[in-house]
């Protein structure tokens, strides 16, 4: 019970990440040569089974002409260029808005599915230890 309790928690820390990140792609949607950002799937396998320490960030070094359109601020370091994105502007930049909304859907759906079965757990243990103690 502890291990899904564990991956619920690194599911939704993960989904908080994700949509900062998705955030600041729609932030700079027009700023020449922004290149969107995903983060990479955690194994949550792994975390199940116990053989990972947790899903683990990727880490991105910053460029001094990343720096110059503003990353490294807040969120800006999460992330590693997506390179499912097929579509480039004139410009450089690379966000599609419609593809980072339902990326962002699929965040809302993602956070709703676990808030439940974490809500479900929660009260399988209030049973468990109401049935004990009375």
């Amino acid at each position: 019970m502890a291990n899904l309790l564990n991956g619920i928690t690194a599911a939704m820390r993960h989904l908080g990440a994700r949509s900062e990140v998705i955030a600041s792609n729609i932030a700079n949607a027009d700023t020449p040569g922004f290149k969107a950002r995903t983060l990479r799937e955690p194994d949550f396998g792994a975390l199940v089974n116990g053989r990972s320490g947790g899903p683990q960030r990727p880490m991105v070094q910053v460029t001094s002409r990343m720096a110059e359109l503003g990353a490294g601020k807040r969120g800006a370091e999460r992330g590693v260029v997506d390179r499912t994105i097929t579509e480039t502007k004139p410009d450089g930049n690379n966000v599609t808005l419609e593809q980072q909304l339902l990326a962002m859907g699929e965040v809302q759906a993602d956070y709703a599915t676990l808030t439940s079965l974490y809500r479900k757990q929660m009260g399988l243990l209030k049973t468990a230890l109401g049935g004990r103690g009375g």
